[in-house]
């Protein structure tokens, strides 16, 4: 089984980047964010004719996470438990939910695509929603990785964090200065890590390969990028990681999104019974 996230960056810009690589690659499952639409607004029919199926969760041209995968999709939930909402200047727990988060289940693994709230400023509302965020989705991890040990689970998409010092080429972006790498942050993915689940593409990649790249001042040219793109599994899914990849080139040629997917292979039980025998 072939598992990708991707920040897509607005899927009706890039519908066609998206599909041709999702059938060049043999992806089955696919979870996207940014798709910035109206599920009624998400260019369907070309995933559908490459034999896609959907689950989409849009509620304006901003955010928005989507799953397509070529087995049926089960079970979709658009918030986890105590999940907080947003709305600038104002306070308070009945605050409207942002499309930010999509759970399914496709073929027993309970997967989500995941939109981290970006924090905008160290001093923003915005940065104290993302830490609340990212506390909500850790007290979910560890009771679902805590009740169903034995169920593949993962977390995946743009997490908006560069945990290690590695993992930051944009030399904008500084530790105690800005997001994404400020101590709060980094503490924040860290703990969600202790909850029960682990990046499971990092030991199998290159030290220093990047998932974005700012579309200014050639960051891309310049590789001045940052790993922010994250597939996150229990045990259980962990344990199913047979290889992972970073696609840099997808950042490369006409219109790309400033992200690019990062994919995991799985052997599950039902794929090794499909393997051929070999006789000795």
């Amino acid at each position: 089984m072939r598992i990708a996230t991707w920040n897509v960056n607005s899927i009706r810009t890039r519908v066609d980047r998206v599909v041709d690589w999702m059938v060049r690659e043999d992806v089955d499952v696919l979870a996207m964010q940014e798709i910035k639409c109206k599920p009624e607004q998400f260019p369907a029919e070309a995933f559908e004719a490459a034999g896609y199926e959907l689950a989409i969760h849009g509620l304006n041209q901003w955010n928005g996470v989507a799953i397509a995968s070529r087995a049926p999709i089960a079970d979709v939930e658009t918030t986890f438990p105590g999940m907080p909402g947003f709305l600038k200047g104002h306070e308070g727990p009945e605050l409207p939910k942002e499309a930010r988060a999509m759970g399914a289940t496709v073929n027993g693994v309970r997967l989500w695509s995941l939109y981290v709230p970006n924090g905008r400023s160290l001093g923003d509302p915005h940065y104290t929603y993302k830490l609340d965020w990212l506390a909500a989705l850790t007290e979910y991890t560890r009771a679902e990785t805590s009740a169903r040990p034995d169920l593949p689970f993962t977390l995946m998409g743009d997490f908006n964090i560069a945990p290690f010092d590695v993992d930051n080429g944009d030399p904008t972006v500084i530790v105690g200065q800005t997001t994404h790498v400020s101590p709060a942050e980094r503490e924040a993915f860290f703990a969600l890590e202790q909850a029960g689940v682990t990046d499971v593409a990092r030991a199998r990649v290159p030290e220093g390969l990047f998932t974005y790249w700012d579309y200014k001042q050639l960051r891309f040219p310049r590789n001045e990028g940052m790993r922010i793109d994250f597939i996150l599994g229990s045990a259980a899914f962990a344990d199913a990681v047979t290889d992972a990849s970073i696609h840099r080139n997808e950042r490369k040629g006409n219109a790309p999104s400033d992200h690019v997917p990062v994919l995991v292979d799985l052997a599950l039980g039902d794929d090794e019974a499909d393997l051929p025998m070999i006789f000795g």
